[in-house]
């Protein structure tokens, strides 16, 4: 059985390179807690709270972080591999260099943040909030971005091959020079209102 913690506060903590696996926190808050390079596999955070935590250089591998709420955290060089973070936010947080593999970041809020050059591949990423969002030159490949907000955000140089463009106003954000396949162009043509033949 996962080792249950809940409604706990942590703070000042150093757990540097801790592995975390199949632990389960639940209500918990972290403080300027200190996870750079640290290892989760399997461990479940439900409706937790991050502030000012750093999570540089670590990896996480099938883990979750739902209904989490992330504030001025730092994610330098992490990792997510098939991690669901369905329903979190991030709030002023240092997202970059980022790389996300799988999994499911549904109706995750990340209004205004700054992704350029992050790379996110094959993650479902149903009505995510990306208004204002700076995804320049980032590759964002395979990503089911169905009913996802993206006014206002900047695409320029972006790789958005095999991505779903449905909710996408090309009138609506910055593209210049962002790559998509056939698929999308014919797409695209017919939201500016061309007849494709």
């Amino acid at each position: 059985m996962p080792e249950v913690t809940e409604d706990e506060t942590f703070r000042n903590e150093d757990w540097y390179a801790e592995a975390l696996a199949d632990r389960r926190f639940v209500r918990c808050s972290f403080f300027d807690v200190d996870l750079t390079e640290a290892v989760s596999r399997g461990a479940v955070f439900d409706g937790c709270t991050f502030g000012n935590v750093k999570f540089n250089a670590s990896r996480h591998t099938d883990s979750a972080f739902t209904r989490c709420a992330f504030r001025r955290c730092n994610l330098f060089e992490v990792e997510f591999t098939g991690c669901k973070l369905v329903g979190s936010t991030f709030t002023e947080c240092d997202l970059r260099p980022l790389t996300i593999g799988g999994g499911d970041w549904s109706f995750v809020a990340l209004p205004g943040a700054d992704l350029r050059g992050v790379r996110i591949t094959d993650v479902r990423m149903r009505e995510v909030d990306l208004t204002k969002a700076n995804l320049t030159g980032a590759t964002v490949t395979g990503v089911d971005l169905s009913a996802a907000q993206l006014h206002g955000s900047r695409l320029a140089g972006a790789d958005l091959r095999g991505s779903d463009l449905s909710a996408l106003d090309p009138t609506a954000v910055e593209r210049a020079g962002a790559i998509v396949d056939a698929g999308q162009a014919v797409m695209i043509a017919q939201a500016l209102g061309f007849e494709v033949r």
